[in-house]
């Protein structure tokens, strides 16, 4: 017998992956949540049946998500992860010692419980000294925060469900406010191929660049994602992500990553023409 993950892109477009074993799945009070493992991602997590992280190429999006800013902000030292219970984001934020602190808020408790078991390759470092873990709501959370980080992540589901107030405009002004003068926001941006995505990038972009002078969008190749190709957002009150990057001074660290350099983070600002066009004033 043959078992297979297949998930929708589009009403036209399905993604399968062959799976050896399902292994675990619950109900948690916020949502479905699956981990599989496949012959060719390796194990694999899924929330409502949305690809979430999978082994083979997690580092991709966590190496975008984390990189793209400590190379450009290297005088980080405080942060907040709004989502992220995989521990992907805060795996590879523990690599710099000059992070003193990490804020993490997941809504969902049973997503990190079950991600220290099954994941532990993601979440290996939420142990970490300098990690603090919240389990509520990052709306909520971030509401009544004021210039208390320099750094924060974005590293929700997409926007529906749990997720959905992390899309807001309500939200984007209160991470403005809570970051302080020189702070940087990132956030996951879903694939900008199919129709059905465009009306939620175009809106979270206006939204975004209401609050922030700098903002701008960074892609990767990601083949469990959307499409394979996924859009990241930075949002700054100061520092440009191409002509602020610190390569000297990043690449001096010596970090051996997976899949960020210093030449992926400049040309993933070169976004294509039709992409472009979709954030056009």
């Amino acid at each position: 017998m043959e078992l297979w993950y297949t998930q929708e892109h589009s009403p036209n477009v399905r993604l399968s992956i062959k799976v050896d074993r399902h292994i675990y799945s619950e109900q948690s009070r916020f949502q479905r949540i699956d981990v599989m493992e496949s012959y060719e991602f390796g194990t694999f997590l899924t929330l409502d049946s949305q690809m979430m992280v999978a082994e083979k190429d997690e580092c991709i999006y966590h190496d975008m998500m984390v990189h793209v800013p400590m190379a450009t902000h290297p005088a980080i030292q405080k942060v907040l992860v709004i989502g992220g219970g995989d521990g992907g984001a805060v795996r590879e934020l523990t690599r710099y010692k000059s992070i003193t602190h990490i804020d993490v808020v997941e809504i969902d408790k049973r997503v990190v419980e079950v991600c220290r078991h099954y994941l532990p390759q993601t979440a290996s470092k939420l142990d970490d000294a300098r990690v603090h873990l919240y389990y509520e709501d990052g709306l909520r959370f971030v509401r009544d925060k004021e210039q208390a980080y320099d750094l924060i992540l974005v590293d929700s589901t997409d926007p529906f469900g749990p997720g959905e107030g992390l899309f807001t405009k309500e939200f984007y002004g209160n991470c403005h406010k809570a970051l302080k003068e020189d702070g940087i926001l990132i956030n996951q941006h879903e694939s900008p191929y199919y129709e059905r995505n465009k009306g939620s990038l175009q809106k979270t972009y206006e939204r975004v660049s209401a609050f922030f002078p700098i903002t701008k969008f960074y892609g990767a190749c990601i083949p469990t994602y959307s499409s394979g190709y996924w859009l990241f957002g930075f949002a700054s009150k100061k520092y440009d992500p191409v002509r602020d990057l610190k390569k000297d001074q990043w690449e001096a660290l010596e970090l051996d990553t997976q899949y960020y350099n210093t030449a992926i983070h400049k040309g993933s600002f070169a976004l294509p023409n039709m992409i472009k066009k979709l954030f056009d004033k």
